[in-house]
């Protein structure tokens, strides 16, 4: 048995133990944890339904799990030096496979979002999500550090870039959380409130032309404002299992919904979770990503490093709107986006890239003293 760690122990393993966030390291375990559950709940009948071995979404989503553990546990490791190289290499990499998706990408239900690997369907601009936030939180802290480096406009130009990119794809949805990520990111950063309520124009025009030009959006804002406007066969399943669910749930393994939706193991799992173990589940996993969110802003609350703090705010912000996008489509609160409950649902990608921005997170919210680690 292994000696517990002392505050004395000087090594790499007891400075990161003493130093990281270990509540927010709990939540995140709980969460992993969840994920292995409702994939035992869930991916079973859907890959029965499709043909494939009941454990074969099981065991692809625990060798990703387990993987994004072990990314959590590295990445916070990092100084923020550290994070900031991590993410800059990990931008433009994302940057470079996003756009290689556009001529080589997989194309499903007329998006060009995934590259095809082994075992694997990558979705490079799942990791800009996290890399950018932190690449802006750099840019814009040099920028205020160093009066002649164009950091904002800088910022700007990779954010055009990426909007060039995910409106080709077409990914209006990964669009619109990097977007409200990023003018967050400005606010914080100081922006004049002129130029910030210029921007949220600038958004709603662009929400208003995506409508316009994309028809599956069209079709979802359609159909979320009058349900008898289409097919609502998803989101009216996805609303009975919640009432089947009750307050306790039909139990493991009986719920229903996960027999008659394409994707319950992946976008929809949050109503398999109301069903099979009802409105308790629901609010504790509501709780722990809105803790992990909390306890992110409260740590940099004492920060005096600029770029820590925009970098966390970033991270945390595309964590929480990740979630509240997956829980508000499936509870029909907002037009419906297929977008993962991070480290619940079904996706090698998102778990990993979920992880990445975590991991820099806790990096980040270590203890320090002027700047070093204790």
């Amino acid at each position: 048995m292994l000696p517990p760690l002392s505050r004395a122990d000087t090594s790499l393993l007891g400075r990161w133990w003493w130093t990281v966030d270990r509540w927010t390291l709990l939540a995140v375990t709980t969460l992993i944890g969840l994920g292995y559950v409702m994939m035992l709940a869930a991916s079973p009948a859907v890959a029965e339904r499709i043909g494939q071995s009941r454990d074969i979404f099981l065991l692809k989503q625990v060798f990703f799990l387990v993987l994004a553990g072990a990314i959590v546990v590295v990445m916070s490791l990092l100084s923020p030096r550290g994070v900031r190289r991590v993410a800059l290499a990990g931008c433009l990499l994302a940057l470079a496979l996003t756009a290689l998706t556009l001529v080589a990408g997989v194309e499903i239900k007329g998006a060009r979002r995934w590259i095809a690997l082994p075992g694997l369907s990558l979705q490079p601009s799942e990791f800009l999500k996290p890399c950018f936030a932190v690449v802006v939180a750099w840019l814009l802290a040099e920028g205020r550090r160093t009066r002649r480096f164009p950091g904002m406009l800088a910022a700007f130009a990779v954010f055009g870039v990426i909007v060039l990119l995910l409106k080709s794809q077409p990914d209006v949805g990964m669009l619109a959380v990097i977007s409200a990520v990023f003018f967050l990111q400005l606010f914080v950063a100081g922006l004049n409130l002129w130029w910030v309520g210029v921007g949220v124009i600038g958004m709603g025009g662009l929400a208003s032309a995506a409508f316009f030009l994309f028809a599956h959006v069209r079709s979802r804002v359609t159909r979320f404002l009058d349900p008898s406007q289409g097919d609502n066969y998803q989101v009216q399943r996805a609303l009975e299992a919640f009432g089947n669910g009750g307050l306790l749930g039909r139990g493991p393994g009986e719920g229903r919904v996960k027999d008659v939706l394409p994707d319950a193991h992946a976008d929809t799992v949050f109503a398999v979770a109301g069903e099979e173990f009802g409105l308790i589940l629901c609010l504790v996993i509501v709780g722990l990503f809105a803790f992990i969110v909390l306890r992110g802003l409260l740590r940099v609350l004492v920060e005096a490093d600029l770029f820590v703090i925009l970098a966390a705010v970033g991270l945390v912000a595309s964590f929480g709107l990740q979630a509240f996008v997956n829980m508000a489509s499936t509870l029909h609160l907002i037009p419906t986006k297929g977008m993962t409950l991070p480290f619940v649902s079904y996706g090698g990608s998102s778990v990993l890239a979920v992880a990445l921005g975590i991991g820099m997170l806790l990096a980040l919210t270590r203890k320090r003293h002027n700047g070093e680690l204790l």
